[in-house]
């Protein structure tokens, strides 16, 4: 019949790292948020379901697990703060063309007041970062992970330049915890803090 209810169907699209032999992946909260169902697809062509472990909004953080084996992983084991100058690599699927890996720089560190999210102390590249980019890996010239591609400044919605990544250490500690815990536990003090003028 003419009246009958179609079923509507979104789809998004992001990039995610996997961080374990046993299928822990990274990714932005952003890009998994109110989705009912997470399709993980490997460069290989393998393609499977992935469960969300936990959340961390405040952060733009997500935890998600797959059940493969043999998973290509990175480890997370970089302890070095990244410096301005420093050659990196943006890793994802901007546009949905396939894995990409675009080249740039360190531009800044310690980002924040940038209305991203709660918690900010951003990595700032001018490696291209698009749509669909979110999530993905921003390692160094070592092939190391440094950040998780989160946000980029664009009037334009395209890459000018301006790539925010949030730090490995941030994002291992967010894990480690929605592994434990099934969330990040903060404590918070019940004040707020402003500038005062002289006056």
């Amino acid at each position: 019949p003419n009246n009958q209810t179609r079923q509507r169907i979104e789809r998004s699209l992001g990039s995610g790292v996997i961080v374990s032999a046993d299928g822990y992946i990274i990714t932005n909260n952003h890009v998994i948020s109110g989705a009912d169902e997470i399709n993980i697809v490997l460069l290989d062509g393998r393609e499977t379901k992935a469960k969300i472990i936990g959340v961390d909004a405040a952060t733009d953080l997500a935890v998600l697990k797959v059940e493969l084996n043999d998973l290509p992983n990175v480890e997370l084991t970089n302890r070095q703060m990244p410096h301005v100058g420093d050659v990196v690599l943006a890793i994802g699927n901007p546009f949905g063309v396939g894995q990409t890996v675009t080249q740039g720089i360190v531009s800044a560190t310690g980002r924040s007041q940038l209305g991203i999210s709660t918690f900010e102390n951003f990595i700032q590249t001018d490696a291209a970062i698009n749509p669909g980019n979110s999530g993905g890996a921003l390692i160094n010239a070592f092939g190391e992970l440094i950040g998780i591609n989160s946000a980029i400044f664009s009037q334009t919605g395209g890459s000018v330049g301006i790539g925010f990544a949030i730090p490995v250490d941030l994002a291992s500690q967010v894990m480690d915890s929605i592994i434990q815990n099934g969330l990040v536990i903060r404590g918070w003090v019940g004040v707020e803090l402003q500038d005062i003028s002289p006056e």
